[in-house]
């Protein structure tokens, strides 16, 4: 319960209002119900003439100390004034009328209580995705290498749709059961404290029943969330890797191969299941055995000659001892599903709390254009033990052309990458025009660089929003520069809708040439 409140905590403070609402409706729908099947008392005693010679003929003034007689009291002299008005028929068709009346407004508050859940969960759950998304695209580019897409890809989908079904679901249970739980309590101390000092001695045993085998669902959740992560991540692969699957013939290896991440997802998420699906019989089977327990109780009290729990009083009773066992089964139900939910939780908080080691300085320096050189000063960069760079010092003058040249594996592309701030260096410096790059805003440091990769990275966009990515309120006579420049325009001019024909999923429309164009384009 209490890493459920800290996710609320988190993600909850911003809908406020609603919460206000939703406790003010779930009261309001409390009270109407415990009113309502207050009606039972008075129809029970006119079908079976209960209490015909003992009307009350006058009002009682209602204390703390007289709570319940003078409640009974009053209740039965209006009764009885009804009767004597308009007849015993009559009365009973006026008190069912309230009771249908009051049933209308009851069901009312519990829909507006509802109701006014729903913008909190969808809401939260949007924002948990914003956050995530922001995350990923704060991260540096290192967190990528150590983490697989379909596995990323699974927690904003699969774990957060989880959240939403598990933890959010149970709002409910949060706002309103406790509200109906101490509602129905008082009215049960009210109507007979001993039954309800005896009938509470059954609910911690019901309680940790529940608990009991509760306990492991977390645990099974999270081994089923990671390898859900392995079967989105197989997916992944597969859709980058077609061509070669199919190059090399290995459509049955791979099948073969995502039917055992598939088979094992399924059995561990079957036993999950199972286990939650125990939830409501076992519940409803307790809460069966509280009822005949009390059954047998009240019975005791009441066949013995007690004023103050009569036949139509004890029915009430039972009714909304009922009651309270639904709020119950509730918090029972919950139990399972929130350890699902919080299995997930722990997932997207492995990328939402993820370390990014690419630290902007506080008061950045800022430069307008490059004017110099850039240089690297002994510089020294590892990815985790093996040195891929040491000892490096380079400077490239503005104006030159400058190709690496080496074998593969040699730092090639990492000292690149360690001119945009991609990677940071362990030792040494990297200076533009000789300012050190951590000492420049990183947004900054990234607008003076155009990057072309050696795989083209399109965007499924158009050819416009593809050579404009980046840069705001360029104009149609820029974009057309760019690309005629990269001698991009005049392909581009030949197809359907010109700059805005869309270019596919990764330019899957284009071939690899026009790709690199558009890409060119795009950088300058």
């Amino acid at each position: 319960m209490k890493e459920f409140i800290t996710v609320l905590r988190r993600f909850v403070p911003p809908y406020k209002r609603y919460l206000v609402w939703s406790v003010v409706f779930n009261i309001l729908s409390a009270v109407l119900n415990i009113f309502s099947f207050m009606a039972i008392i008075p129809i029970l005693q006119i079908l079976f003439q209960t209490g015909g010679d003992s009307v009350p003929q006058s009002l009682m003034p209602i204390s703390w100390d007289n709570l319940q007689e003078a409640l009974s009291n009053n209740a039965n002299y209006y009764v009885g004034q009804l009767i004597q008005n308009i007849g015993p028929t009559t009365t009973l068709l006026v008190i069912g009328i309230f009771l249908a009346f009051m049933t209308f407004l009851k069901t009312g508050a519990y829909f507006l209580s509802s109701a006014t859940i729903i913008p909190i969960r969808t809401g939260v759950v949007r924002d948990i995705r914003n956050q995530l998304y922001r995350k990923i695209t704060s991260l540096p580019l290192g967190f990528f290498s150590e983490e697989r897409k379909g596995d990323i890809i699974a927690r904003m989908s699969g774990d957060v749709a989880e959240v939403e079904n598990s933890i959010m679901s149970s709002l409910d249970m949060l706002f309103k059961n406790p509200v109906l739980i101490v509602a129905y309590f008082s009215t049960l101390l009210i109507i007979s404290w001993q039954l309800t000092l005896f009938t509470l001695v059954f609910v911690p045993v019901m309680g940790w029943f529940m608990g009991m085998v509760g306990r492991k669902l977390k645990q099974n959740s999270i081994k089923a969330q990671a390898l859900w992560s392995d079967t989105m991540s197989q997916v992944e692969e597969t859709l980058g890797g077609l061509r070669i699957i199919k190059a090399f013939c290995a459509e049955k290896k791979m099948n073969n191969r995502f039917d055992r991440i598939n088979s094992a997802y399924r059995n561990d998420i079957m036993r999950v299941n199972i286990r939650q699906q125990m939830a409501h019989p076992m519940s409803e089977f307790l809460g069966t055995v509280m009822i005949v327990i009390v059954l047998w109780f009240g019975g005791i009290l009441v066949l013995s000659g007690d004023k103050m729990l009569t036949g139509p009083t004890f029915i009430y009773y039972l009714v909304m001892l009922y009651s309270i066992i639904n709020p119950l089964k509730e918090f029972s139900k919950a139990g399972y599903n929130i350890p699902k939910g919080l299995a997930s939780m722990e997932r997207i908080d492995k990328i939402l709390n993820a370390e990014n080691n690419i630290v902007e300085n506080p008061s950045p320096r800022h430069i307008a254009s490059f004017e110099h050189q850039i240089e690297f000063r002994n510089v020294s960069f590892r990815y985790d033990k093996k040195w891929i760079l040491r000892n490096i010092n380079l400077t490239i003058p503005k104006g030159k052309t400058i190709a690496l040249v080496g074998q593969s594996g040699g730092g090639k592309s990492t000292l690149v990458d360690l001119i945009p701030r991609y990677y940071d260096v362990q030792e040494g410096e990297v200076l533009i025009d000789g300012v050190n790059v951590k000492d420049l805003g990183i947004h900054n440091l990234r607008q003076l660089i155009g990057n072309v990769n050696q795989e083209a990275i399109l965007f499924n966009d158009s050819f416009r929003n593809n050579i404009s990515f980046g840069v705001d309120g360029a104009t149609d006579e820029q974009i057309a520069e760019a690309a005629k420049i990269a001698n991009a325009y005049d392909f581009i001019m030949q197809t359907e809708k010109q700059f805005d024909t869309p270019v596919g999923d990764r330019g899957s429309r284009l071939s690899g040439g026009q790709r690199q164009r558009v890409s060119i384009a795009r950088a300058i």
